[in-house]
């Protein structure tokens, strides 16, 4: 494999701020002398022609320890830094002038724990790159190991041709948190410009699998090489920044110094939009009575009642040939229902991508009481933005979608299930849906105080309390598909199609009257998205 970077720690200087110390040995003893960073610019060119050097490098990391970096920023203001940064550009340009081919010289300065005092590490090479003082970001480069929590490694910028990442005590310009591969193995990401994707390659290219998925959006890397925990894995995500600009024009008309006291690391949070709640929905409500009690549900009362009378739950079936099967779960916007104290709700998914309720989930989605929805895994927390994909585990991917417009006041983002969970319902017979009908009830998975978190000390109250009402509508299979009646006057009901789609909202401006859902399509009634198939 080509060196990309050019790696080397020089040791021994008293004084980490004297250039003349770190670019050349003074006097004549050259052969006693330990190599300085002239030594090493001129003993690895750029291009070089034959054994004569005919380009050389421009961009050179210094890095100096820490507590130098700290001293100097504290009491100087960083001016020692500063200083030598422009010496060494200095000397440079005098001694490689011939070889630079117009390019500037950029030196950077920054601090790093890992040094000893009189210790200094030096970098440079095809993929170090340093970029002028106004040009921006093209990309933003971010890491994952289980698709859930991003880590930020480095920018790209549009001049930066090449940028290789890799682990700690590797030979990568940039390092990426938990790397998993060894210090052998490297990502190398060649940038084309702003007007060409970029490519990324793996080294060594033999020893991994690397495949990009244009659904989600970022790279899968998979090590081809057997070990007893199974093969390591990681996802590598270049997100365009929406402020990259076309490539600018570099100029040799002046030196561009970069001086960084203390190192920042990029952030690259998703930050996921907030909607405007345009009505205060009810709250619990108690009961009136035994023989007239009110339904508690917390959800707004938006809707007329409907006319139940005639109506009863049937329990003979003849053939059970249709089924209803859950395919999603709601995340609801929790502000609605401030006045209930839910403070959040959290959705813990297995290692089978199963809806649990115990053990130590792969990943888990919650949406707390500012309606801010997160991914969290064994990697830490992180706010997300639907839709997204995610793969905590290497069989199968779980789905994150945003709520269509017309259920954003009521609804945060679908989270569709990896294993739809389904039974099998009779036609011609009439069932209901809710809180109080054994009918489905397998399909409410969220029935349980385990998944929804309240403030005080009574923490008892079903996930099902909040959006989903006792009675909440009744279905029953036609030759033509589903007859649908809303049985409560506050709950709300969605028709979806079978892509998930927003069709329409079921009993509004006070309609009542038994709507017809085609086969294979879908119905949104609190957290449940159910699809009725023929």
């Amino acid at each position: 494999m080509p060196i990309y970077v050019q790696h080397e720690v020089l040791g021994s200087i008293p004084d980490v701020f004297n250039a003349e110390a770190i670019w050349q040995a003074p006097g004549l003893a050259l052969f006693s002398r330990r190599p300085l960073l002239r030594d090493l610019l001129e003993r690895s060119p750029r291009e070089h022609k034959g054994r004569a050097a005919t380009r050389c490098f421009s961009h050179v990391t210094l890095m100096l320890p820490q507590e130098e970096v700290d001293d100097d920023y504290h009491l100087t203001r960083g001016a020692r830094a500063r200083d030598l940064a422009q010496t060494l550009t200095a000397l440079h340009q005098k001694d490689f002038g011939d070889l630079l081919g117009g390019d500037q010289v950029r030196y950077d300065v920054t601090g790093t724990s890992s040094l000893a005092p009189g210790e200094i590490e030096v970098k440079f090479g095809h993929a170090v790159y340093l970029p002028a003082a106004d040009e921006k970001i093209l990309y933003n480069v971010s890491v994952s190991r289980d698709s859930a929590i991003w880590h930020p490694v480095c920018p790209i910028y549009p001049n930066q041709r090449l940028a290789l990442i890799g682990g700690e005590g590797g030979e990568a310009s940039f390092v990426a948190s938990g790397w998993p591969f060894g210090p052998d193995g490297a990502i190398l990401i060649i940038n084309d410009g702003p007007d060409a994707p970029p490519v990324v390659q793996m080294r060594p290219k033999d020893a991994y699998d690397c495949r990009f998925d244009p659904r989600s959006g970022y790279y899968t890397i998979k090590s081809l090489r057997e070990t007893p925990g199974g093969s390591p894995r990681l996802m590598l995500k270049i997100a365009r920044t929406s402020a990259a600009a076309p490539r600018p024009q570099a100029s040799a008309a002046a030196d561009t110094i970069s001086i960084n006291p203390v190192s920042a690391a990029v952030r690259d949070v998703q930050a996921a939009p907030s909607a405007a709640i345009a009505n205060k929905p009810a709250v619990w409500q108690s009961r009136a009575g035994i023989g007239a009690a009110p339904d508690m549900t917390a959800i707004p009362v938006s809707h007329k009642p409907v006319n139940n009378a005639g109506e009863s739950d049937a329990t003979y079936a003849p053939v059970s040939q249709q089924r209803v099967s859950l395919v999603a779960l709601a995340m609801p916007r929790l502000s609605r229902y401030r006045d209930t104290g839910a403070q959040a709700m959290e959705l813990p998914f297995s290692r089978a991508l199963a809806l649990c309720s115990d053990g130590r989930p792969a990943i888990s989605f919650v949406v707390d009481a500012a309606d801010e929805l997160y991914a969290c895994t064994a990697e830490g927390r992180q706010r997300i933005a639907a839709p997204a994909t995610f793969t905590p585990v290497d069989t199968q991917a779980i789905r994150v979608l945003a709520a269509a417009p017309q259920m954003a006041d009521r609804y945060r983002a679908v989270i569709c299930l990896a294993q739809p969970v389904g039974a099998s319902v009779a036609s011609g017979a009439r069932f209901t849906f809710g809180r109080n009908s054994p009918m489905l009830a397998a399909l409410r998975l969220l029935d349980s105080p385990r998944f929804l978190k309240r403030s005080g000390d009574a923490n008892t109250a079903s996930a099902d309390r909040i959006g989903l009402s006792r009675n909440a509508f009744s279905f029953e299979a036609t030759a033509q598909g589903y007859r649908i009646g809303r049985l409560s006057a506050s709950q709300a009901l969605f028709h979806l199609d079978d892509k998930l789609e927003f069709v329409a909202s079921i009993g509004d401006a006070g309609n009542d009257a038994p709507y017809l859902l085609p086969n294979g399509h879908h119905l949104v009634a609190g957290h449940y998205v159910l699809r009725f198939d023929a």
